[in-house]
């Protein structure tokens, strides 16, 4: 059997296919490389270029790699640019989902991971945010993400089928070992515009709101290294095999950082000091938001090994500086 992972080219896909292949797992790789890179995909790893959105494509996939599983990331994800843009983030993160789970039920996939995120309890009432707080999102990012949640829900009742919503919040970070990272273009992450900065890669960098009622007047965010939560994902598909039961984490440490606090640990980190410009809030950016994390320890007997923002930014750093490395040295697409 083979677990297939839907834009497994892109950045927490491609460490989701490192930790499924470091654990025996044969991997099938689905992305369109809209936003991913072929590059970044294990060579141990099978891999087809196509779109979710193709079931009959998916099925054929399905069937011809022996699919039990599936670990669904594909989608679009900046919060704010779906304000702007909300028919591409229907299109991209529900309707798409609800094409690739039917795929699923026709082919008899048993398993399914939903990666979910935090924006689904839009502003909370009080921090840590635990599972149980009511959907409220504020973009259509979050809705999207929501949707696709109740279907999985009603589709788990419905048909032999059980699921993982895994509710990220702010992840960051690098493999350690620097075989991947992120690298999409002009991306909207927090550290790694701090890293590009400090790289000199931009002018540059701007922080969006300084009158939110916290701390110091920025936001507030719960990061994530993103080893750590490609584990996650591989610890809740082992539950899958073993409980038969669906399954609802947030996935964070607990505790969280302003955004001033983050880039005063990327100067740290790096020893540079830049430029850093104070401009007005975006939309669809809450206050402040931290995860509850009572039920991944609880039901996944979950043990971070990356739980410190200083090692998060440095394996972040190091891979922008790999890209660089790899760019001058011609051995990596632009």
């Amino acid at each position: 059997m083979s677990v297939l992972v839907t834009g497994g080219a892109g950045y927490i896909g491609s460490h989701m296919v490192l930790e499924l292949l470091n654990t025996g797992e044969r991997v099938v790789v689905l992305d369109n490389l809209s936003t991913g890179f072929r590059w970044a995909v294990d060579d141990a790893a099978e891999f087809e270029t196509g779109d979710i959105g193709n079931r009959e494509q998916v099925e054929q996939i399905i069937t011809d790699h022996e699919v039990d599983a599936v670990i669904h990331f594909a989608g679009s994800i900046i919060a704010p640019e779906s304000l702007t843009a909300p028919l591409q983030y229907y299109s991209n993160n529900t309707a798409n989902s609800r094409t690739l789970i039917e795929a699923c039920i026709n082919t008899g996939v048993a398993h399914f991971i939903f990666s979910s995120t935090a924006a689904v309890y839009g502003m909370p009432a009080s921090n840590p945010v635990f599972e149980d707080a009511p959907f409220d999102p504020i973009s259509p990012y979050g809705a999207s993400k929501m949707m696709t949640e109740i279907m999985l829900r009603d589709i788990s009742a419905a048909h032999d089928i059980n699921y993982a919503a895994l509710r990220y919040f702010n992840v960051a970070g690098a493999d350690p070992t620097g075989r991947t990272g992120q690298s999409t273009k002009n991306a909207t992450h927090l550290i790694k515009v701090a890293c590009q900065t400090a790289l000199g890669l931009r002018p540059s960098m701007e922080v969006y709101g300084t009158d939110y009622p916290t701390t110091d007047g920025t936001c507030i965010r719960d990061y994530i290294h993103v080893t750590d939560l490609a584990h996650a994902h591989n610890l809740a598909l082992g539950y899958l095999r073993n409980k038969h039961e669906n399954l609802v984490v947030n996935c964070g440490y607990g505790r969280g950082f302003s955004v001033l606090e983050v880039i005063k640990a990327v100067q740290l980190v790096t020893g540079c000091e830049f430029d850093v410009r104070m401009a007005a809030r975006r939309g669809g950016d809450p206050a402040e938001i931290v995860a509850g994390t009572r039920l991944i320890h609880e039901m996944l007997d979950w043990t971070p090994a990356f739980n410190d923002l200083n090692e998060i930014v440095k394996h972040a750093y190091h891979w922008e500086q790999s890209i660089l490395d790899r760019k001058s040295l011609k051995v990596m697409p632009n």
